[in-house]
């Protein structure tokens, strides 16, 4: 796997509203909680249209963070939501955006860019 795709170390403090990424390759990515719940990728938020856009609502709680083979995390919220999986390239992607226009400019898209 392509080190810019392969996380090193994830932190969620327990109460913190953030979630930390450390990539292979030596970036680090700070995720709110809102943009993660907001953007998730599972059908029953997104249905199966294939655009992923955001959802306003739902616990910002995150209680637990699962690894899904070598690709993936998924994560279960506070009102026990837990069907989306975050492949590591979904998340660079979206880690890449909000470095580059700020959470509340990838919030305000509404709609995820096709990479």
């Amino acid at each position: 796997m392509e080190p810019r795709y392969r996380p090193t170390a994830i932190k969620a403090p327990h109460g913190a509203r953030v979630l930390e990424v450390t990539w292979a390759d030596g970036l680090g990515t700070s995720y709110e909680h809102e943009i993660l719940r907001g953007y998730c990728p599972c059908a029953g938020c997104q249905g199966h249209s294939g655009a992923i856009r955001f959802q306003a609502g739902g616990n910002l709680e995150l209680r637990e963070i699962g690894r899904v083979g070598n690709y993936a995390l998924s994560f279960t919220w506070g009102d026990s939501h837990s069907s989306g999986i975050y492949s590591f390239r979904y998340l660079r992607m979206l880690g890449e955006l909000l470095a580059a226009q700020g959470a509340d400019a990838v919030k305000a898209l509404a709609e995820l860019p096709r990479s």
